[in-house]
């Protein structure tokens, strides 16, 4: 890993409304080319949107050879940077909830939602494999939103080689409110459990953790209440949104490659010190 600045976008991504999140998508990336970014995190779904229903099936894509990768690659070489950004895949005519990292030279990788929550199981195939993907300053790992959930993704993007892992949501706050009030609330409460989780990821397993969630009205009891942070390989959050309402904002952070080493190299770091002979129980079956 070497030395870099990462941005993360918190932004409103209504389900079917490619062309419009395109647009935003290439404003925020714009803006953090011009703060100096080398790698643009857009969360879960950011081109097609989240809300399901049989809507998802007719707007997914092929990737890389669909429209909006294509787009998002002449972006990429435009800004000079890395983005991951989320799309709803279709291949064979199944549809995966897909997050995509394109670079200046073209597509680079994918990784796609492993786990489903609640009513996504009805509208995605589930994926099956934890990749990690090389983008030259850095290894990367990505869980999608409920991925994040299990500790077992994580590790195994960790085990891999994993310096970088991404966290983007699409992270569900129910029914829509324009009480200011209100709103706060809801950000407080999601990015509480949130700095609890990446916290852990990140602390027990080493690496960099950024997280960005959609942020905003997306359809009935589909909403979303935004929020970002990047937390260091020992578990402090280096960075973080500031909007206690429900709006789009962009959080810039240099990642510093010695505090990835100096905490892989401390003693008794735990991926130096696991014993994998004896963790089978995990995988077994319940009787």
């Amino acid at each position: 890993m070497r030395d870099f600045r990462a941005a993360a976008i918190q932004m409103n991504a209504p389900l079917g409304e490619v062309e419009r999140n395109l647009e935003e998508i290439e404003v925020w990336a714009q803006k953090a080319a011009d703060r100096g970014a080398h790698l643009i995190c857009f969360p879960e779904l950011a081109i097609s949107g989240h809300w399901c229903s049989g809507d998802v099936w007719d707007i997914s894509e092929p990737v890389p050879d669909g429209p909006s990768c294509a787009r998002i690659e002449a972006l990429a070489a435009e800004t000079g940077c890395f983005i991951s950004v989320g799309i709803a895949e279709r291949e064979r005519g199944l549809v995966y909830n897909t997050q995509i990292v394109v670079g200046p030279d073209g597509y680079v990788g994918k990784q796609r939602k492993l786990h489903m929550s609640a009513d996504e199981y009805f509208h995605f195939r589930m994926g099956s494999s934890v990749n990690v993907i090389d983008i030259g300053v850095c290894r990367l790992g990505i869980g999608i939103c409920y991925d994040t959930v299990f500790p077992e993704t994580a590790r195994i993007a960790a085990i891999k080689g994993a310096e970088v892992y991404l966290a983007p949501h699409a992270a569900r706050c129910g029914k829509w409110t324009a009480d200011p009030e209100r709103q706060r609330q809801k950000v407080q409460s999601v990015k509480e459990h949130a700095r609890m989780t990446f916290r852990s990821r990140a602390c027990d397993n080493g690496m960099f953790v950024i997280y960005c969630n959609q942020a905003g009205e997306a359809g009935e009891d589909t909403n979303h209440c935004g929020g970002i942070l990047f937390v260091d390989p020992s578990g402090s959050v280096i960075a973080e949104s500031q909007s206690e309402v429900i709006q789009d904002e962009m959080v810039v952070c240099d990642l510093d490659a010695e505090s990835y080493r100096k905490r892989r190299r401390s003693r008794c770091f735990n991926l130096q010190t696991r014993r994998p002979e004896i963790y089978g129980e995990i995988c077994a079956c319940d009787e």
